[in-house]
């Protein structure tokens, strides 16, 4: 039997990532399990994965790179509480959660040292020019994450297959 006790829902606020809320959020009222809403910054850096550009005004960045900060992640925690909690739908056993670096690292990290038992992410996110030169975020974390990871898709997108495959 199938048994969730931590479940790990990684965002970037994306269209995909607010669908697969809905999903992480009914599997963890259905198996009384503990939601986990979890969001890694971005960096557009493809050079240095860790430093971080939102969030951070113009006069506290380095010489042009912001690096991630306490007022990074109050900033980023007030955007998870706004965009979700207001869903909950009086689902009380959830924890939201911003970690600074690489995010396909950070989730697998984060739901390492939680003994998460499943992590829902958005397929598609809003990190399309950083796919390019490290690959999809939703693979490098089911390649390398402990536990099950469920990729969500927007039903309403069409996908098509490249080349001669469809």
């Amino acid at each position: 039997m199938v048994e969730y006790k931590n479940i790990l829902f990684c965002t970037d606020f994306s269209e995909d990532a607010n669908i697969a809320f809905l999903h992480a959020l009914n599997l963890a009222k259905k198996y009384n399990a503990k939601l986990h809403i979890l969001h890694v910054p971005h960096s557009p850096f493809t050079y240095n994965r860790n430093i971080v550009d939102e969030h951070v005004p113009p006069e506290r960045s380095q010489h042009g790179q912001a690096f991630f900060d306490k007022d990074v992640e109050e900033i980023a925690l007030k955007q998870l509480k706004e965009t979700y909690e207001s869903r909950m739908g009086g689902f009380s056993d959830y924890v939201f959660v911003v970690r600074g670096g690489a995010p396909d690292i950070e989730i697998v990290r984060y739901a390492k040292s939680q003994q998460a038992d499943l992590i829902v992410m958005g397929a598609l996110g809003k990190a399309e020019q950083d796919r390019l030169v490290h690959g999809s975020t939703v693979a490098n974390v089911s390649r390398y994450a402990h536990c099950h990871v469920m990729a969500i898709r927007n039903p309403a997108k069409q996908f098509t297959l490249p080349g001669k495959m469809h």
